[in-house]
C-alpha cells in the first residue's frame, strides 16, 4: 500500500508539472453520482491521438463510478509504453501495439510470468493538414506524400504536385513539412502506410521516430499549430485533431476520396490479424496498400495496452471494468461523438470484449 501512495503522489506530482498538456485536468472531472462499488485510481500515460477520446470515457466512467479517479496524460504513444512497462502507470495508449522486443521485458505492474496485451480501441483516418497560400483543395497520391516527407519534393509548385493537381495554381513556394519530434504511434502508422505502397520512394521501415529532416513538433497538437501558424505547410495529424483546417484528398485506386469514420473502420474489417502468441493480444495487420471502394487505408488504430494478469488484483478489477466500458456501444458511440473517431465494427468489438474480459 505505502508503495501504492508514493507512485501516485509521485504521479500527481508529473501531473502538476505537465498542466499545459491537454489532459492536465482530466482527473478533475465532476464526480459521479453512482456508487458502482469500485474504489480507487488508475494511472494512464500514451497516445495523444487518443487524448480527446480518453477525455471522454473518463469523464463517463468517473461519473458512473464515483468513487474511481482515472489520470491519462497525452505524453505520447513511446512514453506510455515506456512507463507501462516500467510500472509507473497502470495502462498505456499507444499507436502502436508492443513489440516483440517490447514483449519481452520485465512488466514491472503485472504479474510474475504475464505481459502486456494489445487491445484495439480507437480507430481514426489519419489526415494531411495544409495551409497553402490560395490554394483550398488538395489532392495526393502515396508517392507524393513519401515524396514531400522524404524531401525529394520540395516546392509546391513540383511537377509531381501539379500533375495529380489540374486547374489549381500551385505556388513557386517551399514546402514546409511538419513531422512528429516525439516518439509517436500516428508516426508510425503514417509511414507504415508510406512504406507499404512506396517502399522505393520511402526507403525506411516504419518506426516512431521519424527518419528524415524537417520541422518537427510536439504531439498531434504540436502539428496542428505548426500547420496553422506557418506558411505552406502540411503535416499528418489524427482526424479529430483536424478542425477547420484545409484537408487533402487522398489517392485509393483511381479515385480521389476524402476522410471518413466509416471508410477508416472498413479497412480495419478487411484486414488480417497479427499472430500473437496470446490469443487475447489483438493486433491488426492494415491492408494500406488496399484499393477496395469504400476504404480509406491511411487510418490509425490505436491500442489501449493493460496486463494480461496484475500484479495487484484490485488495479486488475478496476482496469478491466474501464476497458470495457471504452469497447462497449455506449463507450465506442461516446468517442465518435466526442473525438470523431470510427467506432469498432460489430465484429471487432466482440473480439476484443471477450480478451478484455479475461483481464485480471
Amino acid at each position: 500500500m505505502q508503495k501504492a501512495v508514493v507512485r501516485r503522489r509521485a504521479w500527481t506530482a508529473l501531473v502538476l508539472i505537465a498542466a499545459g498538456s491537454l489532459l492536465a485536468g482530466c482527473a478533475t472531472n465532476e464526480a459521479g453520482q453512482t456508487d458502482s462499488g469500485l474504489v480507487g485510481t488508475l494511472d494512464g500515460a500514451g497516445s495523444s491521438a487518443q487524448a480527446a477520446a480518453q477525455e471522454v470515457w473518463v469523464s463517463d466512467f468517473q461519473r458512473a463510478n464515483s468513487r474511481v479517479t482515472v489520470n491519462y496524460e497525452p505524453s505520447g504513444s513511446g512514453a506510455g509504453r515506456e512507463q507501462f512497462i516500467a510500472g509507473g502507470v497502470d495502462f498505456a495508449g499507444s499507436d502502436a501495439a508492443l513489440s516483440d522486443d517490447e514483449l519481452d521485458s520485465d512488466f514491472v505492474g503485472c504479474a510474475r510470468g504475464t505481459t502486456g496485451i494489445n487491445l484495439p480501441v480507437y480507430v481514426s483516418p489519419l489526415v494531411l493538414i495544409f495551409t497553402i497560400e490560395g490554394v483550398d483543395e488538395l489532392r495526393l497520391d502515396a508517392a507524393a506524400i513519401a515524396g514531400i516527407f522524404s524531401n525529394a519534393i520540395t516546392r509546391w509548385n513540383d511537377p509531381v504536385l501539379v500533375a495529380l493537381n489540374p486547374g489549381t495554381a500551385l505556388p513557386d513556394a517551399a514546402i514546409t513539412a511538419v513531422h512528429r519530434s516525439d516518439d509517436s504511434g500516428t508516426t508510425k502508422n503514417f509511414t507504415d502506410y508510406l512504406f507499404q505502397n512506396e517502399p522505393d520512394i520511402w526507403g525506411t521501415e516504419p518506426a516512431d521516430a521519424f527518419p528524415f529532416r524537417g520541422e518537427a513538433a510536439q504531439g498531434n497538437a504540436g502539428i496542428v499549430n505548426a500547420v496553422a501558424d506557418g506558411v505552406n505547410a502540411i503535416g499528418y495529424v489524427d482526424a479529430s485533431r483536424a478542425g477547420d483546417l484545409n484537408v487533402a484528398s487522398l489517392k485509393v485506386g483511381d479515385e480521389f476520396v476524402d476522410f471518413s469514420t466509416d471508410a477508416a473502420a472498413a479497412i480495419i474489417d478487411a484486414s488480417p490479424l497479427v499472430e500473437r502468441d496470446n490469443p487475447n493480444d489483438i493486433v491488426v495487420d492494415v491492408d494500406r496498400t488496399s484499393t477496395a471502394p469504400g476504404v480509406y487505408p491511411l487510418v490509425l488504430v490505436s491500442y489501449l495496452i493493460a496486463c494480461q494478469r496484475y500484479a495487484d488484483a484490485e488495479t486488475g478489477t478496476l482496469v478491466r471494468e474501464y476497458v470495457s466500458s471504452i469497447v462497449s456501444d455506449d463507450g465506442q458511440a461516446a468517442a465518435a461523438e466526442g473525438a470523431g473517431s470510427a467506432p469498432l465494427s460489430a465484429s471487432t468489438a466482440r473480439l476484443v470484449t471477450a480478451a478484455v474480459a479475461t483481464i485480471e
